[in-house]
Protein backbone atom coordinates (compact mmCIF):
# COMPACT_ATOMS: atom_id res chain seq x y z
CA UNK A 1 0.00 0.00 0.00
CA UNK A 2 1.06 3.60 -0.56
CA UNK A 3 1.95 5.30 2.72
CA UNK A 4 1.15 8.98 2.94
CA UNK A 5 4.04 10.95 4.37
CA UNK A 6 3.39 13.65 6.96
CA UNK A 7 6.33 16.10 6.87
CA UNK A 8 5.60 17.62 10.30
CA UNK A 9 5.09 14.29 12.04
CA UNK A 10 8.68 13.12 12.53
CA UNK A 11 9.86 16.63 13.42
CA UNK A 12 7.24 16.85 16.16
CA UNK A 13 8.20 13.47 17.62
CA UNK A 14 11.93 14.26 17.62
CA UNK A 15 11.43 17.70 19.19
CA UNK A 16 9.23 16.24 21.94
CA UNK A 17 11.32 13.19 22.86
CA UNK A 18 12.34 14.62 26.22
CA UNK A 19 8.78 15.68 27.04
CA UNK A 20 7.50 12.23 26.07
CA UNK A 21 9.91 10.41 28.39
CA UNK A 22 9.23 12.82 31.25
CA UNK A 23 5.49 12.28 30.84
CA UNK A 24 6.05 8.51 30.79
CA UNK A 25 8.04 8.62 34.04
CA UNK A 26 5.41 10.76 35.75
CA UNK A 27 2.49 8.61 34.62
CA UNK A 28 4.21 5.27 35.32
CA UNK A 29 4.89 6.42 38.89
CA UNK A 30 1.14 6.71 39.60
CA UNK A 31 -0.27 3.40 40.83
CA UNK A 32 -3.45 2.47 38.95
CA UNK A 33 -4.95 -0.91 39.89
CA UNK A 34 -8.11 -1.83 38.00
CA UNK A 35 -11.12 0.02 39.54
CA UNK A 36 -8.68 2.45 41.20
CA UNK A 37 -7.46 4.55 38.28
CA UNK A 38 -8.73 7.83 39.78
CA UNK A 39 -5.34 9.44 40.35
CA UNK A 40 -4.14 8.64 36.84
CA UNK A 41 -7.42 9.85 35.40
CA UNK A 42 -7.11 13.21 37.14
CA UNK A 43 -3.49 13.51 35.96
CA UNK A 44 -4.50 12.78 32.35
CA UNK A 45 -7.44 15.17 32.47
CA UNK A 46 -5.33 17.98 33.89
CA UNK A 47 -2.58 17.34 31.32
CA UNK A 48 -5.06 17.39 28.42
CA UNK A 49 -6.64 20.63 29.57
CA UNK A 50 -3.20 22.24 29.81
CA UNK A 51 -2.66 21.31 26.16
CA UNK A 52 -5.91 23.05 25.21
CA UNK A 53 -8.39 20.17 25.35
CA UNK A 54 -10.96 22.24 27.22
CA UNK A 55 -13.85 19.86 26.52
CA UNK A 56 -12.07 16.81 27.93
CA UNK A 57 -13.94 15.12 30.79
CA UNK A 58 -14.15 12.01 32.97
CA UNK A 59 -17.22 9.85 32.32
CA UNK A 60 -19.23 7.63 34.68
CA UNK A 61 -16.90 4.65 34.17
CA UNK A 62 -13.78 6.68 35.01
CA UNK A 63 -12.63 7.06 31.39
CA UNK A 64 -10.90 10.30 30.39
CA UNK A 65 -12.61 11.36 27.16
CA UNK A 66 -11.58 13.98 24.61
CA UNK A 67 -13.93 14.38 21.62
CA UNK A 68 -12.29 16.18 18.69
CA UNK A 69 -14.72 17.50 16.08
CA UNK A 70 -17.36 14.99 17.06
CA UNK A 71 -20.83 16.20 16.08
CA UNK A 72 -24.18 14.46 16.23
CA UNK A 73 -24.68 11.90 13.49
CA UNK A 74 -21.10 12.13 12.22
CA UNK A 75 -19.14 8.84 12.12
CA UNK A 76 -16.41 8.62 14.76
CA UNK A 77 -13.01 6.98 14.80
CA UNK A 78 -12.10 6.11 18.40
CA UNK A 79 -8.58 5.72 19.80
CA UNK A 80 -8.09 4.09 23.20
CA UNK A 81 -5.23 3.30 25.59
CA UNK A 82 -6.02 1.93 29.04
CA UNK A 83 -4.90 3.48 32.31
CA UNK A 84 -5.12 0.47 34.61
CA UNK A 85 -2.38 -2.05 35.37
CA UNK A 86 -2.54 -5.56 36.83
CA UNK A 87 -0.64 -4.68 40.01
CA UNK A 88 -2.36 -3.83 43.34
CA UNK A 89 0.00 -1.07 44.51
CA UNK A 90 -1.39 2.45 44.79
CA UNK A 91 0.47 5.70 45.44
CA UNK A 92 3.97 6.24 44.08
CA UNK A 93 5.53 3.45 41.99
CA UNK A 94 9.34 3.42 41.56
CA UNK A 95 10.45 3.95 37.96
CA UNK A 96 14.02 2.87 37.23
CA UNK A 97 16.12 4.26 34.40
CA UNK A 98 18.86 1.87 33.35
CA UNK A 99 20.71 3.00 30.24
CA UNK A 100 18.47 2.44 27.22
CA UNK A 101 15.58 1.19 29.35
CA UNK A 102 12.86 2.35 31.71
CA UNK A 103 11.57 -0.25 34.16
CA UNK A 104 8.37 -0.24 36.21
CA UNK A 105 5.36 -2.53 36.63
CA UNK A 106 2.84 -1.62 33.95
CA UNK A 107 5.18 0.68 32.04
CA UNK A 108 4.61 -1.10 28.72
CA UNK A 109 1.13 -2.46 29.37
CA UNK A 110 -0.19 0.08 28.95
CA UNK A 111 1.44 3.29 30.19
CA UNK A 112 3.83 3.89 27.29
CA UNK A 113 1.03 3.45 24.76
CA UNK A 114 -1.14 5.84 26.76
CA UNK A 115 1.64 8.43 26.69
CA UNK A 116 1.91 8.12 22.90
CA UNK A 117 -1.85 8.60 22.61
CA UNK A 118 -1.69 11.73 24.78
CA UNK A 119 1.17 13.13 22.70
CA UNK A 120 -0.91 12.57 19.55
CA UNK A 121 -3.61 14.77 21.05
CA UNK A 122 -0.98 17.43 21.75
CA UNK A 123 0.06 17.29 18.08
CA UNK A 124 -3.52 17.78 16.85
CA UNK A 125 -4.08 20.70 19.20
CA UNK A 126 -0.81 22.39 18.25
CA UNK A 127 -1.45 22.05 14.51
CA UNK A 128 -5.15 21.27 13.92
CA UNK A 129 -5.96 19.63 10.58
CA UNK A 130 -8.08 21.63 8.17
CA UNK A 131 -10.69 18.91 8.25
CA UNK A 132 -11.17 15.30 9.33
CA UNK A 133 -12.95 12.43 7.63
CA UNK A 134 -14.43 11.38 10.98
CA UNK A 135 -14.97 12.84 14.36
CA UNK A 136 -12.02 11.71 16.49
CA UNK A 137 -12.62 10.37 19.99
CA UNK A 138 -9.66 9.89 22.31
CA UNK A 139 -9.97 7.90 25.54
CA UNK A 140 -7.64 7.04 28.39
CA UNK A 141 -9.91 4.26 29.51
CA UNK A 142 -10.42 2.38 32.75
CA UNK A 143 -10.93 -1.30 33.61
CA UNK A 144 -9.24 -3.14 30.75
CA UNK A 145 -7.29 -5.56 32.90
CA UNK A 146 -8.46 -8.64 34.82
CA UNK A 147 -11.85 -8.43 36.46
CA UNK A 148 -12.40 -4.95 35.07
CA UNK A 149 -14.02 -6.93 32.23
CA UNK A 150 -13.58 -4.06 29.75
CA UNK A 151 -16.00 -1.83 31.66
CA UNK A 152 -14.38 1.33 30.32
CA UNK A 153 -14.58 0.25 26.68
CA UNK A 154 -18.17 -0.97 27.12
CA UNK A 155 -19.23 2.41 28.49
CA UNK A 156 -17.56 4.29 25.63
CA UNK A 157 -19.50 2.31 23.02
CA UNK A 158 -22.75 2.66 24.93
CA UNK A 159 -22.37 6.42 25.10
CA UNK A 160 -21.04 6.94 21.55
CA UNK A 161 -23.17 4.93 19.10
CA UNK A 162 -21.65 6.75 16.09
CA UNK A 163 -18.25 5.05 16.45
CA UNK A 164 -17.49 3.48 13.05
CA UNK A 165 -13.94 2.23 13.71
CA UNK A 166 -11.75 1.80 16.76
CA UNK A 167 -8.02 1.41 17.29
CA UNK A 168 -6.62 0.47 20.69
CA UNK A 169 -2.99 1.16 21.54
CA UNK A 170 -1.79 -1.72 23.71
CA UNK A 171 1.28 -3.94 24.18
CA UNK A 172 4.31 -3.93 21.89
CA UNK A 173 5.54 -2.66 18.52
CA UNK A 174 4.79 -5.03 15.66
CA UNK A 175 1.74 -6.61 17.27
CA UNK A 176 -1.59 -6.29 15.48
CA UNK A 177 -4.59 -7.99 17.10
CA UNK A 178 -7.46 -8.53 14.65
CA UNK A 179 -9.63 -11.18 16.33
CA UNK A 180 -11.24 -10.97 19.76
CA UNK A 181 -10.43 -13.75 22.19
CA UNK A 182 -13.47 -14.17 24.41
CA UNK A 183 -13.34 -15.48 27.96
CA UNK A 184 -15.46 -16.65 30.88
CA UNK A 185 -14.14 -16.20 34.40
CA UNK A 186 -15.65 -17.67 37.53
CA UNK A 187 -15.07 -18.48 41.18
CA UNK A 188 -15.79 -22.08 42.13
CA UNK A 189 -16.29 -22.97 45.80
CA UNK A 190 -16.61 -26.45 47.31
CA UNK A 191 -18.27 -26.81 50.74
CA UNK A 192 -18.35 -29.89 52.98
CA UNK A 193 -19.01 -30.69 56.65
CA UNK A 194 -15.30 -30.74 57.48
CA UNK A 195 -14.14 -31.76 60.93
CA UNK A 196 -11.19 -33.00 63.00
CA UNK A 197 -8.39 -34.63 61.02
CA UNK A 198 -8.26 -37.67 63.39
CA UNK A 199 -11.71 -38.10 64.93
CA UNK A 200 -13.58 -37.32 61.67
CA UNK A 201 -11.15 -38.98 59.30
CA UNK A 202 -12.93 -40.16 56.16
CA UNK A 203 -15.24 -37.19 55.79
CA UNK A 204 -15.20 -35.27 52.50
CA UNK A 205 -12.25 -32.88 52.26
CA UNK A 206 -13.08 -29.68 50.30
CA UNK A 207 -9.47 -29.22 49.14
CA UNK A 208 -9.22 -32.82 47.95
CA UNK A 209 -12.50 -32.53 46.03
CA UNK A 210 -11.53 -29.21 44.45
CA UNK A 211 -8.13 -30.65 43.53
CA UNK A 212 -9.92 -33.50 41.78
CA UNK A 213 -11.97 -30.96 39.84
CA UNK A 214 -8.78 -29.17 38.77
CA UNK A 215 -7.28 -32.47 37.63
CA UNK A 216 -10.33 -33.20 35.48
CA UNK A 217 -10.36 -29.69 34.03
CA UNK A 218 -6.73 -30.07 33.01
CA UNK A 219 -7.52 -33.38 31.33
CA UNK A 220 -10.55 -32.21 29.37
CA UNK A 221 -10.48 -32.29 25.55
CA UNK A 222 -10.13 -28.94 23.82
CA UNK A 223 -12.48 -27.90 21.01
CA UNK A 224 -11.01 -28.48 17.56
CA UNK A 225 -12.05 -25.11 16.11
CA UNK A 226 -10.04 -21.99 16.85
CA UNK A 227 -7.59 -21.63 19.72
CA UNK A 228 -8.88 -22.40 23.21
CA UNK A 229 -7.13 -22.26 26.60
CA UNK A 230 -8.00 -22.61 30.29
CA UNK A 231 -6.34 -21.71 33.57
CA UNK A 232 -6.73 -22.02 37.33
CA UNK A 233 -5.22 -18.77 38.56
CA UNK A 234 -5.93 -18.86 42.28
CA UNK A 235 -6.60 -21.64 44.81
CA UNK A 236 -7.31 -21.30 48.51
CA UNK A 237 -9.00 -23.06 51.41
CA UNK A 238 -8.68 -24.79 54.76
CA UNK A 239 -7.97 -23.48 58.25
CA UNK A 240 -5.23 -25.60 59.88
CA UNK A 241 -3.09 -28.68 59.43
CA UNK A 242 -5.32 -30.82 61.67
CA UNK A 243 -8.68 -29.71 60.25
CA UNK A 244 -10.56 -31.34 57.40
CA UNK A 245 -11.33 -28.29 55.24
CA UNK A 246 -14.96 -27.25 55.09
CA UNK A 247 -14.42 -25.02 52.09
CA UNK A 248 -12.00 -24.43 49.24
CA UNK A 249 -12.26 -22.12 46.26
CA UNK A 250 -10.50 -21.26 43.04
CA UNK A 251 -10.57 -18.76 40.20
CA UNK A 252 -10.95 -20.40 36.81
CA UNK A 253 -11.11 -19.03 33.28
CA UNK A 254 -11.36 -20.39 29.78
CA UNK A 255 -10.70 -18.46 26.58
CA UNK A 256 -11.26 -18.92 22.87
CA UNK A 257 -11.41 -16.95 19.66
CA UNK A 258 -14.51 -18.96 18.68
CA UNK A 259 -17.91 -18.47 20.31
CA UNK A 260 -18.91 -22.14 19.80
CA UNK A 261 -15.72 -23.26 21.56
CA UNK A 262 -16.55 -21.08 24.56
CA UNK A 263 -19.95 -22.77 24.76
CA UNK A 264 -18.29 -26.20 24.61
CA UNK A 265 -15.92 -25.26 27.44
CA UNK A 266 -18.80 -23.98 29.54
CA UNK A 267 -20.75 -27.21 29.06
CA UNK A 268 -17.71 -29.32 29.99
CA UNK A 269 -17.11 -27.25 33.12
CA UNK A 270 -20.62 -27.76 34.43
CA UNK A 271 -20.59 -31.47 33.62
CA UNK A 272 -17.39 -31.88 35.64
CA UNK A 273 -18.78 -29.89 38.56
CA UNK A 274 -22.03 -31.85 38.52
CA UNK A 275 -20.13 -35.15 38.74
CA UNK A 276 -18.59 -34.04 42.06
CA UNK A 277 -21.80 -32.87 43.74
CA UNK A 278 -23.45 -35.09 46.35
CA UNK A 279 -25.56 -34.86 49.48
CA UNK A 280 -22.34 -34.12 51.38
CA UNK A 281 -20.72 -31.80 48.84
CA UNK A 282 -22.02 -28.41 47.70
CA UNK A 283 -20.43 -26.61 44.77
CA UNK A 284 -21.21 -22.97 44.04
CA UNK A 285 -20.14 -21.10 40.91
CA UNK A 286 -20.00 -17.30 40.72
CA UNK A 287 -19.52 -15.68 37.32
CA UNK A 288 -16.83 -13.00 37.59
CA UNK A 289 -16.88 -11.72 34.05
CA UNK A 290 -17.34 -12.40 30.35
CA UNK A 291 -15.34 -10.98 27.48
CA UNK A 292 -17.06 -11.41 24.11
CA UNK A 293 -15.68 -12.86 20.88
CA UNK A 294 -15.86 -11.18 17.49
CA UNK A 295 -19.35 -10.97 16.02
CA UNK A 296 -20.33 -13.05 13.01
CA UNK A 297 -21.84 -9.83 11.63
CA UNK A 298 -18.48 -8.05 11.45
CA UNK A 299 -18.18 -6.50 7.95
CA UNK A 300 -15.24 -8.41 6.52
CA UNK A 301 -14.50 -5.94 3.71
CA UNK A 302 -14.08 -3.09 6.19
CA UNK A 303 -12.04 -5.26 8.56
CA UNK A 304 -9.72 -6.31 5.75
CA UNK A 305 -9.23 -2.70 4.75
CA UNK A 306 -8.45 -1.65 8.33
CA UNK A 307 -5.98 -4.54 8.77
CA UNK A 308 -4.36 -3.74 5.42
CA UNK A 309 -3.90 -0.08 6.35
CA UNK A 310 -2.51 -0.78 9.79
CA UNK A 311 -0.27 -3.60 8.60
CA UNK A 312 1.19 -1.24 6.03
CA UNK A 313 1.85 1.46 8.63
CA UNK A 314 3.49 -1.03 11.01
CA UNK A 315 5.81 -2.32 8.29
CA UNK A 316 6.60 1.23 7.14
CA UNK A 317 7.62 2.49 10.58
CA UNK A 318 9.17 -0.65 12.10
CA UNK A 319 10.69 -2.17 8.97
CA UNK A 320 9.10 -5.53 9.83
CA UNK A 321 5.83 -7.21 8.81
CA UNK A 322 3.03 -6.88 11.33
CA UNK A 323 2.60 -9.82 13.72
CA UNK A 324 -1.11 -10.43 13.14
CA UNK A 325 -2.80 -12.43 15.88
CA UNK A 326 -5.78 -12.84 18.18
CA UNK A 327 -6.02 -11.21 21.59
CA UNK A 328 -8.19 -10.08 24.47
CA UNK A 329 -8.17 -6.27 24.55
CA UNK A 330 -10.49 -3.27 24.60
CA UNK A 331 -11.13 -4.03 20.92
CA UNK A 332 -13.22 -7.05 21.99
CA UNK A 333 -16.17 -4.73 22.61
CA UNK A 334 -16.45 -3.13 19.15
CA UNK A 335 -15.58 -6.43 17.43
CA UNK A 336 -18.43 -8.11 19.33
CA UNK A 337 -20.75 -5.31 18.16
CA UNK A 338 -19.79 -5.74 14.51
CA UNK A 339 -17.61 -2.59 14.48
CA UNK A 340 -14.18 -2.84 12.78
CA UNK A 341 -11.38 -2.57 15.33
CA UNK A 342 -7.76 -3.56 15.85
CA UNK A 343 -5.19 -3.29 18.63
CA UNK A 344 -1.58 -2.36 18.00
CA UNK A 345 1.49 -1.64 20.12
CA UNK A 346 3.58 1.54 19.97
CA UNK A 347 6.57 0.65 22.17
CA UNK A 348 9.26 -2.04 22.29
CA UNK A 349 9.54 -3.83 25.61
CA UNK A 350 8.93 -7.01 27.55
CA UNK A 351 7.97 -8.56 30.87
CA UNK A 352 4.30 -7.60 30.64
CA UNK A 353 2.33 -8.45 33.80
CA UNK A 354 5.53 -8.83 35.86
CA UNK A 355 7.23 -6.44 38.26
CA UNK A 356 10.27 -6.48 35.97
CA UNK A 357 8.46 -4.98 32.98
CA UNK A 358 10.61 -2.73 30.78
CA UNK A 359 10.48 -0.58 27.67
CA UNK A 360 13.20 0.65 25.34
CA UNK A 361 13.26 4.44 25.45
CA UNK A 362 14.20 5.06 21.82
CA UNK A 363 11.31 2.88 20.63
CA UNK A 364 8.93 5.62 21.74
CA UNK A 365 10.13 7.66 18.74
CA UNK A 366 9.09 4.97 16.26
CA UNK A 367 5.93 4.12 18.18
CA UNK A 368 4.76 7.71 18.44
CA UNK A 369 5.22 8.19 14.70
CA UNK A 370 3.16 5.04 14.09
CA UNK A 371 0.44 6.26 16.46
CA UNK A 372 0.32 9.69 14.81
CA UNK A 373 0.21 8.26 11.28
CA UNK A 374 -2.58 5.95 12.40
CA UNK A 375 -4.65 8.92 13.58
CA UNK A 376 -3.75 11.27 10.72
CA UNK A 377 -5.10 8.83 8.14
CA UNK A 378 -8.52 9.90 9.38
CA UNK A 379 -7.74 13.55 8.57
CA UNK A 380 -8.28 15.13 5.16
CA UNK A 381 -5.24 17.39 5.48
CA UNK A 382 -2.53 17.99 8.03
Amino acid sequence: MDIKEYPKLKDFVIRHQEETLLLLKELAAIGAPTFQEDQRAMFCLDWLKRQGAENAYIDEAGNVIFPFRCSSGRPIAAFLAHMDVVFPEKGQIPVKEEGRYLKAPGIGDDTANLVNLLMCVKYLLMDPPTDTKYGLLFAANACEEGLGNLKGSKTIFQQHPDIAEMISFDLYLGDLFQTAVGSHRCRIEVQTRGGHSFHDFGRENAIQILSGIVQELYGQPLPKTGTTTYNVGRFEGGTSVNTIPQSASMYYEFRSDQKDSLQTMEQQLYEILESHRSSEVEIDTTLLGIRPCSSEDLPQDKMKDLIRRQSGLIQHYTGQPAHIQSGSTDANIPLSLGIPAVTLGTVAGGGAHTYEEWIEKKSMVVGQQLALATILQYCETT
